[in-house]
C-alpha cells in the first residue's frame, strides 16, 4: 500500500515543479522580456522584419529562404509528435492490461498505467497542433514579407513582425510539449525516475532560458548601432 502511495506525492511534485517554473518563465517574458532568451529573440526578429521590408524587392529572397527554413523544423516537429502519438495508441490497443513490469516502483494498477500513456499521448498531441500553427503563420509571413507595397508603412511591418513572433511562439509551444513528455514518459518505470527528471528539467531549462548580462548588453548595443531611416533627422541643404 505504501508503495502504491509514491505516485500520489511524487508525480504532483513533479509536475507543479515543471508548472511553477513556465509559470515564472511567462511572467519574467511579459514584465522583463530581455531576460529571457524568448524575448532577445523576438526583438531580434522584430529587427530583422523592419531591415528586410525596407527593400523587399532586394531582400525577398533571403527572407522567403529564412521563413522556409523554419517552416521545415516545424513540419519535422510535426511529423515527429503525430507519429509517436500513433505508435503510442496502437502500443496501448495491442498492450494487455495484465502485463506489468516487475522494475516499477510504484503504482501499477491497469488504471494508472492508462493514465500515463493517455498523458504522454495528450503532449505529443499539443506539440503537433501547436507545430500547425506555427506553419500556418509562417506560411502566411512568407507572403507578406516581400509585399513591395508595404515598404515605407510602418503599420503592415509591425502586422508581419506580429505574425512571425506568434508562429516562433507556437514553435516554442510545441517543443515545450516534447520537454514535458520526457517526464511524462519516465512515469512509466516509476514516479521516482520521473521526479528525479523533472527536477533535472526545470534546473536545465532554467539556464538555457535565461540570459546573461553580457548577452543582453550585445544585445542591447546591436540594436543602437542600427539607425533606422525614419529616425534620422533630415539634412537641409546649405545655401550659397
Amino acid at each position: 500500500m505504501e508503495e502504491e502511495r509514491v505516485d500520489y506525492v511524487a508525480v504532483p511534485v513533479g509536475l507543479a515543479m515543471l508548472l511553477i517554473y513556465h509559470g515564472w518563465l511567462l511572467l519574467t517574458v511579459l514584465r522583463n522580456p530581455r531576460r529571457t532568451v524568448i524575448g532577445l529573440n523576438a526583438e531580434s526578429r522584430h529587427q530583422w522584419v523592419h531591415s528586410l521590408m525596407a527593400d523587399p524587392l532586394k531582400n525577398g529572397v533571403l527572407a522567403v529562404q529564412t521563413i522556409r527554413n523554419n517552416i521545415m523544423a516545424s513540419t519535422l516537429l510535426a511529423t515527429t509528435a503525430i507519429t509517436l502519438s500513433s505508435l503510442i495508441s496502437v502500443f496501448v490497443s495491442s498492450t494487455s492490461s495484465s502485463t506489468s513490469s516487475q522494475l516499477v516502483y510504484g503504482n501499477t494498477t491497469p488504471l494508472l498505467t492508462s493514465v500515463k500513456y493517455f498523458s504522454i499521448l495528450v503532449c505529443f498531441l499539443v506539440a503537433f497542433l501547436c507545430n500547425v500553427q506555427s506553419i500556418r503563420y509562417y506560411a502566411h509571413v512568407s507572403f507578406l514579407v516581400t509585399l513591395p507595397t508595404s515598404m515605407g508603412k510602418r503599420d503592415s511591418i509591425e502586422y508581419v513582425a506580429r505574425n512571425l513572433n506568434r508562429g516562433s511562439y507556437f514553435w516554442s509551444f510545441g517543443l515545450r510539449a516534447f520537454y514535458v513528455s520526457f517526464p511524462l514518459f519516465l512515469w512509466i518505470f516509476g514516479p521516482i525516475p520521473m521526479l528525479v527528471c523533472s527536477c533535472v528539467m526545470a534546473f536545465t531549462l532554467y539556464f538555457l532560458d535565461t540570459t546573461t548580462s553580457f548577452t543582453r548588453q550585445l544585445h542591447t548595443c546591436s540594436m543602437r548601432q542600427e539607425v533606422k531611416p525614419e529616425d534620422q533627422e533630415p539634412v537641409t541643404p546649405s545655401l550659397p
